[in-house]
């Protein structure tokens, strides 16, 4: 192993992932995945499908999931700087309802891997982000889910400066909270 560093958090099956990184003068060179490397370390997950997007400063996209159709996701930033967030909502977890956040950054090159079953957000901090990310299963539009970014029963502490407008999609502006969540899917 040795070309990725993984970091548990305190939500099992939740892990930041730091791959090594090889600079000299002319820049750097670093994989961002390789598959024999995730499952020697644990996650060995077949990706089926790579996105990405761009969002400009206080876009806040989530708290999003599939409904009928999860997906892990390995989660990066690869320019700008996101705060990204998972949501355990694990039927029987130890850890329902509990959130972890990590600073993405093309800067840190850290990532995230979000099992199934967890709601995903970040919002931009930088003047803009361009995030990627793989999943292991497809894309179903008429399979999406959401809770809102500030459900107090979650209780995210958005790294957002005071100054900072978030701009949400139509959809992000009217999702229920974890309340609504649990008694509509579980």
């Amino acid at each position: 192993m040795g070309k990725i560093k993984l970091t548990t958090c305190e939500i099992e099956g939740l892990y930041v992932i730091e791959p090594a990184v090889y600079g000299d003068v002319r820049g750097y060179f670093m994989e961002t995945y390789n598959y024999e490397d995730f499952k020697e370390a644990g996650i060995g997950q077949v990706f089926v499908q790579d996105n990405q997007s761009r969002s400009v400063r206080g876009v806040l996209r989530g708290l999003h999931f599939q409904i009928h159709y999860p997906q892990d996701k390995l989660v990066r930033v690869i320019h700008g700087e996101v705060f990204d967030v998972a949501v355990d909502l694990r039927r029987g977890s130890k850890t329902y309802g509990k959130w972890h956040g990590e600073r993405l950054s093309a800067e840190n090159k850290k990532q995230m891997f979000i099992p199934k079953d967890f709601a995903h957000g970040f919002v931009v901090l930088s003047e803009y982000a361009e995030f990627a990310y793989k999943c292991t299963d497809f894309y179903h539009p008429n399979d999406e889910g959401g809770i809102a970014y500030n459900d107090p029963q979650i209780g995210i502490a958005w790294p957002a400066p005071e100054d900072m407008e978030l701009i949400l999609s139509e959809k992000d502006k009217v999702w229920g909270g974890l309340e609504d969540f649990t008694r509509q899917y579980r």
